[in-house]
């Protein structure tokens, strides 16, 4: 097996770039700032009668319209009566704890979204995993600006199959 290191610039993916920046535009963009606060603050999963609550001058049918856009734009995934992940927050353990300044613990989707939450908040946070590679234990703090004394830290991606919708199949 051969392994091809890239730089940051040469994994940007251009349509998720365009995805991401639909979600600062609208009432969508209403509705997910509101859901990743939730998921900040007190942890997921959200329940959708909350979401509904927290927008009193909306129709209920009009906020779960919302969150059923943001999850076909796999934004969030919208379970029957609840969210249980707005990227980068999972409801669900993942190989990827998050520990926020003041001690509170959130799960991340992957490496990158965990080093996303640091900058998502404007605030130093610590990351701990496992190696993907040999297992051992790895925990290094992250800011805004990205890893703090990293080194020489790798981040693994993998490539979406054809057919899979969501980036989060592997939780």
């Amino acid at each position: 097996m051969s392994l091809e290191i890239k730089t940051a610039e040469e994994l940007v993916d251009r349509d998720l770039e365009a995805r991401w920046a639909e979600r600062r535009q609208g009432p969508q963009a209403e509705v997910l700032r509101w859901v990743l606060r939730a998921f900040a603050e007190r942890g997921g999963p959200i329940p959708v009668s909350e979401v509904e609550a927290a927008f009193p001058d909306w129709p209920a049918t009009a906020v779960r319209d919302e969150l059923a856009a943001l999850d076909e734009k796999d934004l969030i995934v919208l379970a029957e009566h609840e969210i249980p992940l707005a990227y980068p927050f999972s409801a669900t353990p993942t190989p990827f704890l998050v520990r926020l300044a003041d001690g509170r613990e959130r799960f991340a989707c992957c490496a990158t979204d965990a080093l996303g939450i640091a900058a998502m908040l404007g605030a130093r946070i610590m990351i701990r995993t496992r190696c993907h590679h040999c297992g051992e234990p790895l925990e290094l703090a992250a800011d805004a600006t990205g890893p703090l004394g990293a080194g020489e830290v790798m981040v693994w991606v993998g490539k979406r199959q054809e057919g899979e919708r969501r980036a989060c199949t592997s939780l």
